[in-house]
């Protein structure tokens, strides 16, 4: 089992900028892809970025260029710097490990953009 728990959430105005960070813990060997998902209300759940052990990354389209994803294999955490921020970055953002073809999910963060 991995347990994931997120920390860095929070209120913000459009503009600024918010960093989520992400701890795993458990039997966290073999884990290849650790990302963030997002589900803001009444919609579903998405990816906002992924990164793999080799520090290959992915982004949605509606982030490239604001966010950037990291992550440090050797203390087993993840973290989303989001710059820019914009009212539809509204949702509860949830770290993901993915390993040996199983999902795992922390709780989630709420992440609220006001004007």
């Amino acid at each position: 089992q991995v347990q994931l728990v997120e920390s860095g959430g929070g209120l913000v105005q459009a503009g600024e900028s918010l960093r989520l960070s992400c701890l795993a813990s458990g039997s966290v060997a073999d884990i290849s892809v650790m990302a963030w998902y997002r589900q803001a209300p009444g919609k579903q759940r998405e990816l906002v970025a992924a990164i793999a052990t080799a520090g290959t990354t992915t982004y949605a389209n509606s982030v490239k260029g604001r966010f950037t994803i990291s992550r440090d294999n050797a203390r087993n955490t993840v973290a989303l710097l989001m710059n820019s921020l914009k009212l539809e970055d509204t949702a509860v953002y949830y770290c993901n490990a993915f390993k040996l073809g199983l999902h795992y999910w922390g709780q989630g963060t709420r992440v609220t953009v006001s004007s």
